[in-house]
Parts: C-alpha cells; sequence; structure tokens
C-alpha cells in the first residue's frame, strides 16, 4: 500500500524505538522541527505519545516513520489514526551517514533522520498492512513452536556433546538421542558408573518396560553399548555428569512436551482462518507446513504488487547486479527467513506427490542448478500458482493447473502410444 496521505501530511513523524524509551522527532512539511521528546515504552507513555500528536495535527494526515512493523507501539499508533511507514534500520543508516558527515549518532537524532527520510522519501515508501486477528494469532502459534524446534535441536546438541566426551555408549544405544526410549535410557543409566552392571536380560526388561517400538533385541542394543568408546566411571566426575546430563533430559522433556501442545495449537489456529483451506489443499503441505507458509504470506491482499513481490519476501529470487560491463547474480539474502524455510520446505515435499513439481525440479537439476537451488527455483514457481488461488480465494486444484494438465495429458500418451 503505497504513501498517499488524502489531503497531503501535515508533519512528518519519526521514532526511534527502544525497548524501555523511544525518540520521537516531528517535522513540517518543509523540513522544519516542530517538536522532539520522549516517551516511555508503557501504556502511559504511548497515551501521551497520541495525544501529543494530537494536537499537532489530525492523525491521518501525520504519516510515521518505525524501523519496525509491529510491536504495541505500533498498534497503540495504528489504533490512534495514524498511517505507519516501517523503514529498513540499513537503509536509515546509510542515509545517516550521508547525511552526518561527523558520524555523531544520538537516539534523538536518529529520530530526526528518520523523519527527514520519510519526508523526503515519502514516493518511494509503503504504508504498513495490519494483518487480521487471524493471521496474528497463527503467526504467534507457529513462530514460537519454530523457536522452541530451535531450542529442541540446541538442547539436543548440547546433550550429544555431553554425551561424545563423557559416555559415548549411551548415545549409541538408540537412533536418536531426544526419542522418548533414549531419555528413559539416561534418566535411568546417565553415567556408564551406573550402566556398569547392565546386561543384556535387564536391558530387553528396560525396553519392554518403556515400550521400545524398535526392532533391535537387548543383545544388540548393548552390543552397540560396548562397542563404544569406555565412558567416564570416576566417582566424583561421575556426580557432576550425571547432574548435568539430567539437567538436559529434563529440558529436553519438557520442550518436547511443549511442542506436542503447540503443535495441537497451531492446527487448531490454522482451521480457523478463512485462507487456510488454499494453503493446506497444496500437494504434500500437511497442516504445519501450510500454517508456515500462511503465518508469513500473510492475508493483506493490497501488500503486494504480486507474486514476484511474495518470491522476493520470500527469498526465493536472486539479486541481479550490474555495472558496465560486470553482471552478476547472487543469492537474496534479504528477505524473511522464516517465509524461506516454510516456502522451500513444501516445494521440496510437493515434488514428491505433484508431476509438474518434479519436472520443474528435475529441468533445473538439468541446467546444472544444485539442490538448493533447484528447490529455489521450483518455489518461485510455486508462488505464482499459490498467489491465482490466493487472489481468487480457491484452494489449490490440480485439473485447473494448466501446465499440470498437459503434463499429464502428454504422460498418458506416452503411454498409450508405447502400450500400441
Amino acid at each position: 500500500m503505497s504513501l498517499n496521505v488524502v489531503g497531503g501530511s501535515s508533519c512528518y513523524v519519526g521514532i526511534d524505538w527502544a525497548a524501555a524509551t523511544h525518540a520521537i522527532c516531528v517535522l513540517d512539511p518543509a523540513g522544519k522541527r516542530v517538536a522532539a521528546f520522549t516517551v516511555e515504552h508503557t501504556a502511559a507513555g504511548m497515551a501521551a505519545l497520541t495525544q501529543r500528536l494530537a494536537r499537532l495535527g489530525a492523525p491521518e494526515t501525520m504519516p510515521i516513520g518505525i524501523e519496525r512493523p509491529d510491536g504495541r507501539l505500533v498498534d497503540a499508533l495504528l489504533a490512534a489514526g495514524h498511517p505507519i511507514v516501517p523503514v529498513k534500520p540499513n537503509a536509515i543508516k546509510a542515509w545517516r551517514d550521508g547525511e552526518v558527515l561527523s558520524g555523531a549518532k544520538s537516539d534523538a537524532g536518529d529520530a530526526e533522520v528518520i523523519a527527514e527520510y520519510l519526508r523526503l522519501r515519502q514516493h518511494r515508501l509503503s504504508l504498513v498492512t495490519p494483518y487480521s486477528v487471524e493471521t496474528k494469532a497463527l503467526r504467534t502459534v507457529v513462530r514460537t513452536r519454530s523457536d522452541l524446534v530451535d531450542m529442541r535441536v540446541a538442547a539436543t546438541n548440547q546433550l550429544a556433546a555431553l554425551l561424545d566426551a563423557h559416555w559415548p555408549g549411551a548415545k549409541a544405544v538408540f537412533a536418536d538421542v531426544e526419542s522418548p526410549i533414549a531419555l528413559e535410557f539416561l534418566t535411568r543409566y546417565p553415567t556408564a558408573r551406573h550402566a556398569a552392571h547392565l546386561g543384556a536380560k535387564r536391558l530387553t526388561a528396560f525396553c519392554a518396560k518403556h515400550g521400545y517400538s524398535g526392532r533391535r533385541t537387548g543383545e544388540q542394543l548393548l552390543t552397540r553399548l560396548r562397542a563404544a568408546p569406555t565412558g567416564v566411571t570416576d566417582e566424583t566426575l561421575c556426580e557432576a555428569i550425571r547432574d548435568a546430563v539430567l539437567a538436559l533430559v529434563a529440558v529436553l522433556r519438557a520442550v518436547v512436551a511443549a511442542l506436542k501442545d503447540l503443535g495441537r495449537s497451531v492446527v487448531a489456529t490454522l482451521g480457523e482462518h478463512p485462507d487456510a483451506e488454499i494453503f493446506t489443499s497444496l500437494p504434500r503441505s500437511g497442516q504445519i507446513n501450510a500454517a508456515q507458509m500462511l503465518a508469513e504470506w500473510g492475508d493483506v491482499r493490497q501488500a503486494y504488487d504480486g507474486p514476484d513481490s511474495v518470491a522476493a519476501l520470500a527469498g526465493v529470487t536472486p539479486v541481479t547486479k550490474e555495472s558496465g560491463k560486470h553482471r552478476a547474480v547472487h543469492f537474496r539474502w534479504a528477505c524473511n527467513k522464516r517465509f524461506r524455510v516454510a516456502v522451500t520446505t513444501f516445494a521440496d515435499n510437493s515434488r514428491h506427490e505433484s508431476p509438474w513439481a518434479a519436472m520443474v525440479y528435475a529441468d533445473a537439476r538439468a541446467r546444472g542448478h544444485d539442490h538448493p537451488h533447484a528447490i529455489r527455483v521450483l518455489a518461485r514457481a510455486w508462488i505464482r500458482i499459490i498467489w491465482r488461488c490466493w487472489i481468487d480465494r480457491t484452494p489449490y486444484n490440480p485439473s485447473r493447473h494448466g501446465n499440470a494438465v498437459r503434463l499429464n495429458q502428454s504422460g498418458q500418451t506416452e503411454l498409450v502410444a508405447a502400450r500400441g
């Protein structure tokens, strides 16, 4: 949504956001400073900010530049009627370096730089497009779940490193050190000293008690344990190792339990979203991956100029740099990283069900692209299709996908010819 204030802007506001105190600068259309002050990041501070700005002009004629597109401060300003313009920190830094030759920097100075940037670059900037409460709810649970997945991976790696250093056998018994049976084993036998008298019969009984679903016998599991390097058995050191192992086991159990609960919340929240059917109708999208894509894609149709804008946001389009005779195409680093992971994960999965997706991927590999590049090519192709479904508010239907239908028809024709 472009910055187009009806009747023109009465003032331009720049806010240097901070965790505790925000610096505000207000400029008139000629660039003269009208006001400069600070407010606390509290309910009273936000109320004082909106009231003070209201005395300077009508909220709808006072666009506000800020280096973040969301948060309680942004919500309060949107509720007051102000157009909000998110500005990129890198752009503000480059602008400040060009305007402030001395290199001086302060919160008040940054607020004025943002206001000046907004005043002079308004024709190239866009207003923030607030999402619906359904999208905000979905994004909250989806992003929290992703953070918990990262925590699980980190805790698993820490536990694996601890076992490698002090008791490699415990890591070798079961295939996955974070599995429920492996965590039960580490709870019962946190160090090599605790497992010194462990035999095949006792290990078999342990597996039966805890519902081990693997295909290995107790004797085979014990062989794995004994084949690994010998663990530490010093009594003093084992006491410390036991405490460390049990602490990480407790963390993993808590995170895994939270992930299960949050996974159910993601599915339930996705079911309440008006656009859920569009994303769940895609081949091999599932529930979690569909929720991840929808949460980052959003539901504001006017927020994008077209599918290429979505592809750029998702980081699946390259960046071209040209200067004189030099021309180079680079990987896009500036993007929504969560969106890129979600859409490339879907693209990778889709090729195992959709013949059209498999063909697009195979063609990209045939042109010399490696696997990640080919997946981004496929993701960009999928975004064009999802875009049309999203704009029309209709689920994906393979029978209406022209290229997929033609591919299927040509495949059937070749099959008939081969049989003839």
